[in-house]
C-alpha cells in the first residue's frame, strides 16, 4: 500500500513539472502552421523578402498593404534602418582607412526615400509604373532616409569617399544632383547613374559591372549598403561588408 502511494506521488509530481516546464517555455511551438492572423503572415512575408527566401514579386500581398504602411509609419521601419547603419558603422569605424577606400550607396530606396511615392501607390500593391515613377523622380522632392543620412555623415567624418551608384539613367544627373543635396547629402565623390547604351539582363549585373569598373579605376570597395539584393549580390564586391536596408514594397532583380 505504501509503495502505491509513493508512485502516485511521485507520478503527480512529475505530471505537475512537465506543466510547470511548458509553461517555463511559451516559445515552445505546436506542429503545423495553424491560423495565423493578417499581421502575423505580413510580418513574415517581409522577414521572407528580407531573408531574400521571397523574390522577383511584382507586387506585395494585397491584404499585407495595411501591415505594411503601419510598418513603413510605425517606427519599425526606421529602427530597422537604424540598425543597419549602425551596424555599418560599427564596422567601418574599426577600419584603417585608405586613400581609395570607398563606400558605395544606392539612391533610392537607401539614401532617398521613396515612401512618398508609394505612399499614392498603395505601398507595393500596384504594379510598378516606370513613367509614374520617372515624373516623381524629375520633381527632385524625395526625402533623406534619416538613418542613412546620418551613418553617411559618420563615414563622411572618418574620411571614407562615398559614391552613389544607381540605376536611375543619365538624363537624371542633375535632378539628382539637386536632390542630394537639399536632402543633406552635401559632399560624394562620384555619382554612378545609368548610360542608357549600357546594356544590362538586371540591375545586379549592371552594379557588378559598374564595381568592377571601380575596382580598376583603383579604387577598394570597403562597403556597399542598399535596400535591393541587387545592389548586393554579383561579382566585384571587393573587400567589402554588405548591409541590406529593408525594404518591403518592391524587389528590383
Amino acid at each position: 500500500m505504501k509503495m502505491k502511494v509513493l508512485v502516485f506521488f511521485v507520478a503527480t509530481i512529475l505530471a505537475a513539472w512537465e506543466c510547470h516546464a511548458y509553461d517555463m517555455f511559451p516559445l515552445r511551438m505546436n506542429t503545423g502552421y495553424g491560423d495565423r492572423s493578417t499581421e502575423m503572415k505580413c510580418a513574415s512575408w517581409r522577414l521572407a523578402v528580407e531573408a531574400h527566401n521571397i523574390f522577383g514579386f511584382e507586387t506585395i500581398p494585397k491584404e499585407c498593404v495595411e501591415p505594411t504602411k503601419e510598418y513603413i509609419h510605425g517606427g519599425q521601419y526606421q529602427s530597422d534602418s537604424k540598425t543597419v547603419n549602425q551596424q555599418a558603422y560599427f564596422y567601418a569605424r574599426e577600419l584603417e582607412v585608405r586613400e581609395n577606400d570607398v563606400f558605395l550607396f544606392s539612391i533610392d530606396g537607401t539614401a532617398l526615400s521613396n515612401v512618398p511615392y508609394y505612399s499614392e501607390h498603395g505601398y507595393g500593391v500596384e504594379k510598378f509604373n516606370s513613367t509614374l515613377y520617372d515624373e516623381w523622380v524629375n520633381k527632385g522632392v524625395a526625402p533623406a532616409l534619416p538613418e542613412t543620412l546620418y551613418n553617411y555623415n559618420k563615414l563622411v567624418s572618418l574620411g571614407f569617399k562615398i559614391v552613389f551608384l544607381s540605376g536611375r539613367l543619365q538624363d537624371k544627373e542633375e535632378v539628382t544632383k539637386a536632390n542630394l543635396k537639399a536632402a543633406g547629402y552635401n559632399t560624394w565623390h562620384r555619382l554612378i547613374l545609368k548610360d542608357p547604351k549600357f546594356i544590362a539582363p538586371n540591375a545586379l549585373e549592371y552594379k557588378s559591372a559598374m564595381r568592377e569598373k571601380l575596382m580598376r579605376q583603383g579604387y577598394r570597395i570597403v562597403g556597399i549598403i542598399g535596400d535591393q539584393w541587387s545592389d548586393l549580390l554579383g561579382h566585384h564586391t571587393g573587400d567589402s561588408r554588405t548591409f541590406k536596408l529593408p525594404n518591403p514594397m518592391y524587389y528590383i532583380e
